[in-house]
């Protein structure tokens, strides 16, 4: 029996979600969340408010389903497999470079969604993100990972990691990318090199 689950969503289903999130992103641009109604959202994407509800219970249930799909994005950008982090420093760099470009790419998007403090759900759901991967990273390096061997408890290396991550990342877009995605990756892996090479002296 096949999967339901992996049948490809249907063409018009997906314009419609399109032209919600196109006109969420419009909204956001001029009025804080708690100011929007579902008739706005629609009227901006030239629908009407029983087409919303087929795809949203209501606005906080879009920006979870915005949010899930996101990261779900950001998986695919930089070729996440479940269970399987990065295996090198190299591959560290390459994963940071592909995230970086998926951004680029969709700019507008997230700089919206995440250069703005109006709707902090994404912004957390991609510190969790970052937190996951670089979790795994020193789970897989064990006694080799710098943290082991500097004597900095995990957690504390997670949180650095991951803030300094997406910090870098919310600056960036904040000051409309004047780098490019190659060249931040770049920078930011001599800069995590750079702390580990200098506590390692």
């Amino acid at each position: 029996m096949p999967d339901v689950s992996k049948q490809p969503t249907d063409p018009r289903v997906l314009r419609t979600r399109q032209l919600i999130k196109d006109a969420f992103i419009d909204l956001l641009q001029e009025m804080d969340i708690e100011k929007m109604s579902i008739s706005r959202i629609a009227e901006r994407a030239t629908i009407n408010r029983v087409t919303f509800y087929l795809h949203y219970r209501d606005i906080p249930d879009m920006l979870e389903k915005m949010a899930d799909d996101m990261i779900e994005d950001f998986k695919q950008a930089v070729g996440i497999e479940p269970e399987k982090p990065a295996a090198s420093e190299e591959e560290d760099w390459f994963m940071m470079l592909r995230l970086l470009e998926h951004i680029a790419e969709h700019h507008k998007f997230y700089k919206v969604i995440l250069g703005s403090r109006k709707a902090p759900i994404f912004s957390e759901r991609l510190l969790n993100m970052l937190t996951e991967l670089i979790s795994a990273r020193i789970e897989e390096m064990g006694t080799e990972s710098f943290c082991y061997k500097a004597g900095i408890p995990k957690d504390i290396a997670i949180w650095h990691g991951s803030a300094a991550l997406i910090g870098t990342i919310v600056a960036w877009l904040r000051n409309d990318m004047p780098y490019t995605p190659a060249f931040l990756a770049k920078q930011f892996y001599l800069l995590t090199r750079s702390r580990i090479e200098t506590k390692g002296e």
